[in-house]
């Protein structure tokens, strides 16, 4: 029963996607070629929340709903880090989406994307497999 509420909000999540078109190939391609702000206002927003809500979390020492600390870890940079934004950038040049909405487009009837989603699932599969030989 706890994971209806969590389908619940991948499904609002997914119509929210949808709806802000972020999720399309076109607005994708009109931020690549640099000739719409779309894409680019709805990621520097989701920065500024981010940045604005670590702050609260740092400043006011905001606690979880259970009441346990939020601890944000520092990020170490590594030649993994570089593989892996490759490997996720080229899955995205490719498919024209990335792993969020592939979810949103399979479930507004792309049904193209079942062969997208299946594959992101073996990719994170391995990724699970090979971890411990990987650089990290």
């Amino acid at each position: 029963m706890k994971i209806v509420k969590y389908l619940f909000l991948g499904f609002v999540f997914g119509v929210i996607l949808i709806k802000a078109e972020v999720v399309s190939w076109f607005r994708i391609q009109e931020m690549f070629r640099f000739q719409s702000f779309h894409m680019y206002g709805v990621i520097f927003s989701a920065i500024l929340v981010g940045i604005i809500s670590i702050q609260i979390i740092k400043r006011f020492n905001v606690k979880t709903i259970k009441g346990s600390d939020i601890t944000i870890v520092k990020k170490v940079f590594n030649k993994g880090t570089i593989i892996g934004g490759f490997t996720f950038g080229l899955g995205w040049a490719m498919t024209g989406t990335c792993p969020g909405p592939m979810y949103a487009l399979f479930g507004s009837g792309i049904l193209v994307f079942g062969v997208v989603l299946l594959s992101a699932l073996i990719g994170t599969w391995t990724y699970g497999k090979l971890k411990d030989r990987l650089p990290h």
